[in-house]
């Protein structure tokens, strides 16, 4: 749900395999090497010289490509957690803003012509008054309890971001409008349920969705417009509820083309 295309870890079995063709190139070239080197001298010194080839490169190469191969996959791993450190919000464990609307733009460019799918836009309810009243501190608490709540009801191909403060959002692929509908429930339904209880007082948590499904080539920008509208909707017809529209009943606003 969360992660993103990155390097891949090299295992144990490619530090072997780096120190082993490591050592037979250093072996081959020692050997080709002294072959062209010492090609006059009599059979007894040339066998020597082959074994002291064979066997130094041996000893000398093994360590060597084994440490560096091990250096790559320390190096490779430090570069796997920035990556996913960059690209993910440290208090909900969600995409962060950039990232998450880098994956849908991503999925929207290579999605075919007859792609489904559906953005929801999810903001906490009355997320103000608990951090006046409790704290920031159980805000963050209330909004990790509401970000597990959403990831819990989705599948592993869906994509969720934190787009900022109490706001989130949810790209599902290959779903319909009542599809989406009934996803976008199940979250609402999901946040009601959860326990939340600041300073031992039980809190109610609930949230307003909006969302637009899609069955044609579009934009994030469009989805991210028309789910944002739908978003104020709810939250304008008392909070806690859902309102799930079609792209196709909206008019495509063009963006200006930039200079």
């Amino acid at each position: 749900m969360l992660f993103s295309k990155t390097m891949a870890l090299p295992g144990w079995s490619s530090v072997g395999r780096w120190t082993l063709f490591g050592t037979l190139a250093c072996v081959v070239a020692s050997l080709v090497f002294t072959a062209v080197l010492f090609k006059d001298l009599d059979a007894e010194l040339t066998r020597r010289l082959f074994v002291g080839a064979t066997v130094v490169p041996t000893i000398i190469g093994a360590p060597l490509f084994f440490f560096f191969s091990l250096r790559l996959r320390t190096l490779t791993r430090a570069n796997l957690r920035l990556n996913r450190v960059a690209r993910t919000d440290g208090l909900t464990a969600c995409l962060n803003r950039s990232a998450f609307t880098s994956r849908v733009n991503d999925w929207l460019a290579k999605a075919p012509a007859d792609a489904s799918g559906a953005l929801l836009m999810i903001d906490a309810d009355n997320f103000k008054a608990i951090n006046d009243r409790y704290g920031h501190e159980h805000g963050d608490a209330a909004l990790t309890i509401i970000a597990r709540a959403i990831r819990s009801t989705l599948r592993s191909g869906d994509i969720v971001g934190r787009m900022g403060g109490e706001e989130f959002a949810v790209l599902l692929p290959g779903v319909n409008q009542y599809q989406a509908q009934i996803v976008a429930e199940r979250i609402r339904l999901s946040v009601i349920v959860t326990c939340f209880a600041p300073e031992g007082q039980a809190h109610p948590l609930s949230v307003s969705i909006g969302g637009v499904a899609f069955s044609a080539p579009t934009n994030f920008a469009e989805l991210f417009r028309i789910a944002d509208q739908h978003l104020y909707g709810a939250k304008h017809a008392g909070r806690n509820a859902v309102v799930v529209a079609s792209v196709e009943d909206h008019p495509i606003i063009k963006l200006p083309l930039s200079a």
